[in-house]
């Protein structure tokens, strides 16, 4: 798409769970850039999962913003003089505070359920989803121990901080709220880059983390800040969904985050279909099938523990990149 004769692309993760797209990270740039009005083409990079560069904004002209610089790349593209939401705001008392809490306290908050406080079933879909279940497995687990140690938890003090985390999260959502009250934007009546990030950590706490989200549940109690992302989504990607059904009622979701609702109330009913085959006299006559099928099954187990010691040999120093990782300023996809 052109902008004063530039083509402006927004790469960041797939979409799923109805939302454009469903990474943490890359959904406030999506949302950012609609609210600037510039017109903009927006790729999936499914080839990195694990980058910390994603999202990330190019132009023709060889001009690249990474989310992992210059702090970010909503802060990048209003320093390189792209485009600029905030003229004038950056002064006001408010403006640090608030956006503190939306960087970091929803952000710490998001980080915990994603990686710690949960199955991990909202994370593969986004993150991992597309890769063999080796590397998967593996980039899951990793990442399950940074995101620990950038929330700074240990065995000892793991009930503690996610107290703490949820009590600064409660915080956040009442001022934010407060601060909100029935307007559309946060300030002088105009969206800026804050109102992106809280639309962006809004859409996907509503939408991407499950029912029996905590987080989710306190959200929910705000409805001006659940009104405006659902705004948003009508008025600018074009979809609505009652926020008591964001997920149930999602076809993009009809993947591994819908298995555990399936499981609940209709498990008996699957079981018993299953279980009719088997007892058929015909199928006995493949006896000699299913031992084949079985030495298969055992083969493939054995290929696929082979290739996690071959990647896991591959990358015999994953201790000195642990340490590359926790000596950076802390960006991960979360």
């Amino acid at each position: 798409m052109e902008q004063g004769g530039k083509m402006i692309t927004l790469v960041g993760r797939k979409a799923c769970f109805g939302l454009p797209t469903a990474c943490p990270s890359s959904l406030p740039v999506y949302v950012f850039l609609k609210l600037t009005g510039l017109p903009f083409s927006f790729t999936y990079n499914l080839t990195y999962p694990d980058s910390d560069q994603i999202p990330y904004v190019e132009t023709d002209e060889c001009y690249v913003a990474f989310d992992n610089e210059n702090g970010g790349v909503i802060e990048t593209l209003k320093t390189d003089g792209i485009v600029d939401l905030d003229t004038g705001l950056d002064a006001v008392p408010e403006w640090t505070s608030i956006k503190a809490m939306i960087t970091s306290w929803l952000a710490d908050a998001v980080l915990y359920e994603l990686w710690v406080g949960s199955d991990g079933t909202t994370a593969h879909k986004i993150y991992y989803s597309d890769l063999p279940w080796p590397i998967s497995k593996y980039l899951y687990y990793k990442q399950v121990t940074l995101a620990k140690q950038l929330l700074g938890i240990t065995k000892e003090n793991a009930a503690r901080r996610e107290k703490e985390i949820y009590r600064k999260a409660t915080k956040a959502y009442e001022a934010l709220s407060t601060r909100l009250g029935e307007e559309l934007y946060l300030f002088e009546s105009r969206p800026t880059s804050l109102d992106a990030l809280l639309l962006g950590h809004v859409l996907f706490t509503l939408h991407a983390l499950p029912e029996t989200s905590v987080l989710r549940s306190k959200l929910l109690t705000h409805t001006n800040l659940v009104n405006s992302a659902e705004s948003f989504m009508t008025n600018y990607i074009g979809t609505s969904n009652s926020s008591s059904g964001l997920q149930s009622g999602d076809p993009l979701s009809s993947g591994s985050q819908s298995h555990p609702h399936q499981s609940t109330s209709a498990s008996g009913g699957g079981s018993s279909n299953w279980r009719s085959n088997p007892r058929s006299k015909p199928k006995r006559e493949k006896t000699e099938e299913e031992k084949t099928f079985r030495k298969r099954a055992k083969y493939f187990l054995v290929t696929q523990l082979a290739a996690v010691l071959i990647f896991l040999s591959l990358f015999g120093g994953s201790d000195n990149v642990d340490m590359e990782l926790d000596n950076d300023d802390g960006s991960i996809y979360g």
